[in-house]
């Protein structure tokens, strides 16, 4: 019981972090400068909230770590355990984790419309999140280069499904006065979103080799997990070529029935990747062999 509700902190923590780079990515640097200001405000109940949220589930999982490292739910709440889990590669990381979660309460709190610090706050703890788990497991220049190849893989699907909310507010937005001003940010996403999602996949079969090696361990619980995390990101990249490609060059202001097709494929497209981050935070927690 103690490890899933962990695996549920684990998802609850990705979450959190993706929607608040995607929401401070939109405001900083997708929007133009004359729909930033909206934007921010738009966002700045969400950054708050999910700053939080974030904080909150990066606390929990430091005192379920000392539980599972320990005798289970007795050792939760030990300061004796604390110490042993700061001793580890964890606890070192996840140290600066917490205190960054802090800043970015404060940051979304404080100061809710700058979000170039939301921004880089975010990115530096998805950074971090490379430093634990299995991009951690190897040291030397292998294991520098594994947790550099994760950190870049983390930010890029946080760039993608990050940007999904987001990207359904401009869908409103280019209804109304701010037609203009939402599709550019939307050809913007749009033109950086290639690259994310290159970057995902790319990085994720390098993560993998990195994980399994070539021999890759096909009859394991994790591998098959990992492969059925690759068909819900198999679906997801269908489903945004076919949005790209097939149903806006068709968006016309007379009818909108592309558009409306747009939004609920997009809503599938935030389901999916909802369940691509429950299996990671779920198969994440298991040992490849």
């Amino acid at each position: 019981m103690l490890a899933l509700f962990y695996v549920g902190l684990r998802f609850i923590h990705f979450g959190a972090l993706m929607l608040i780079f995607g929401n401070a990515l939109y405001s900083v640097w997708f929007a133009p400068s004359s729909l930033h200001r909206l934007m921010s405000r738009r966002f700045q109940l969400q950054q708050k909230v999910a700053s939080l949220i974030s904080l909150g589930a990066a606390l929990l999982m430091f005192v379920f770590q000392g539980g599972l490292m320990g005798s289970g739910w007795g050792d939760v709440f030990s300061p004796e355990i604390w110490r042993s889990v700061l001793a580890t590669q964890f606890g070192s990381v996840w140290l600066w984790q917490m205190i960054l979660a802090v800043i970015t309460v404060g940051a979304a709190w404080l100061a809710p419309l700058k979000g170039s610090r939301l921004l880089l706050l975010a990115m530096g703890q998805l950074i971090l999140l490379a430093g634990v788990g299995h991009a951690a497991m190897s040291d030397g220049p292998t294991g520098a280069l594994q947790r550099l190849n994760h950190a870049f893989h983390l930010l890029c699907a946080a760039t993608w499904l990050g940007g999904l909310l987001p990207l359904l507010f401009c869908m409103r937005l280019a209804k109304g006065r701010w037609q203009n001003a939402a599709i550019y940010t939307m050809m913007r996403f749009s033109r950086v979103g290639h690259y994310a999602v290159a970057g995902v996949l790319f990085t994720g079969i390098i993560n993998t080799l990195f994980i399994t090696g070539i021999q890759i361990p096909w009859q394991t619980d994790y591998v098959r997990f990992l492969l059925f995390k690759c068909a819900l990101v198999a679906l997801m990249v269908a489903i945004a070529l076919a949005n790209r490609y097939f149903l806006v060059p068709r968006f016309r202001p007379e009818t909108g029935q592309a558009q409306q097709i747009f939004i609920r494929m997009t809503q599938a497209e935030v389901v999916l990747g909802t369940l691509v981050l429950a299996t990671v935070s779920l198969f994440a927690t298991w040992e490849p062999f």
